[in-house]
């Protein structure tokens, strides 16, 4: 069976029928593509796969230019955004690869395209030019019960969620851009911690708040000290199944009355009431795998219309790294 991609334009995306779509994710909606095209510069792009022109299915992802040229991006690193990829049966994931990359290179003029789908492996994609970096993860079952989910974790998770309310740590839900303020100094604390500069100004979470939370798709949630002082801040987005960790910052006084294990019980329990069945917490991260989630292995594919195209950007990565690890000493010192 041969598939093409053909893009659509985004007036004539049916989004109410496409949300419906049970493996549809928070990050192929128009209001996350809206946040990727404020937030980097990005053109969003809505491709029907067909075959024999007969819908089978969709693709979504975004077109940003770097040094001169164009990448196709479902997502890209370093836009804070995860599973994007395809709205599509499984049996044609694979064959609907390397029309990607046709689609990509030849119809929107790309030199390199990254994909993710929750449901590639390591082994995606093997045979049809791409590479693949997995990303590993852990995912919580907000389905059992919540004396169940909370046997799940590890002791020292169960006692710092029970132990938070007893140091009088209090956490609601909150809104507004004003939060974007106060979970950015937080989050400045937890990378001054590590002598690491803010990857992205407040501006960006500015721009999530407002794309995401007129939707409710977005919590917004908060930990006060017995004294009422903001003490920890988390983010959670939500669509269909899936809840997300996106991000979450605490000031480091106040880490001693548990507030970022009580946000996390609190975001879970938020989001089960409303009938989500899963808790992504967004990759790896060891103090992650001690909520009792079931490991996640998901394959991100990447593919360049040139081979030099891949040490590139691998190249751009590493450099990347490096600034920001010497931006974050030089901070320190100054």
């Amino acid at each position: 069976m041969k598939l093409v991609l053909e893009r659509v334009p985004l007036s004539r995306v049916p989004w109410a029928t496409l949300d419906q779509s049970e493996d549809r994710t928070i990050f192929q909606t128009c209001e996350w593509l809206a946040f990727l095209e404020e937030s980097q510069a990005a053109e969003p792009v809505v491709a029907a796969v067909l075959s024999d022109d007969k819908p089978l299915g969709w693709f979504t992802g975004a077109l940003v230019r770097k040094f001169g040229v164009k990448f196709l991006g479902s997502p890209l690193r370093g836009w804070t955004t995860s599973y994007m990829g395809f709205n599509l049966a499984p049996e044609f994931l694979q064959s609907a690869l390397a029309p990607l990359r046709t689609f990509a290179f030849r119809e929107l003029g790309a030199v390199h395209v990254e994909v993710m789908d929750r449901r590639f492996t390591r082994e995606t994609g093997a045979v049809d030019g791409y590479r693949c970096s997995p990303l590993s993860g852990f995912e919580v079952d907000l389905t059992r019960k919540p004396e169940t989910i909370l046997a799940g974790m590890n002791q020292a998770r169960r006692h710092a969620i029970r132990r938070a309310p007893r140091n009088g740590v209090t956490v609601e839900k909150a809104s507004g851009l004003d939060f974007a303020d106060e979970h950015f100094e937080q989050l400045t604390d937890v990378f001054a911690k590590q002598s690491l500069p803010q990857p992205y100004s407040v501006e960006r979470i500015r721009q999530l708040i407002r794309h995401l939370e007129p939707s409710g798709n977005l919590l917004l949630a908060r930990a006060r000290d017995p004294n009422g002082r903001s003490i920890a801040t988390g983010i959670f987005p939500a669509f269909n199944r899936t809840a997300h960790f996106w991000m979450g910052a605490s000031w480091r006084d106040g880490q001693k009355l548990l507030p970022n294990e009580a946000l996390q019980w609190f975001a879970m329990n938020y989001w089960k009431e409303r009938g989500i069945a899963a808790y992504d917490m967004g990759g790896g991260g060891n103090y992650k795998s001690k909520y009792g989630g079931s490991t996640i292995e998901v394959g991100w594919l990447r593919s360049s219309r040139f081979a030099s195209m891949d040490h590139i950007r691998d190249g751009l990565l590493k450099l990347r790294k490096r600034v920001r690890r010497l931006r974050g000493r030089l901070q320190r010192l100054a």
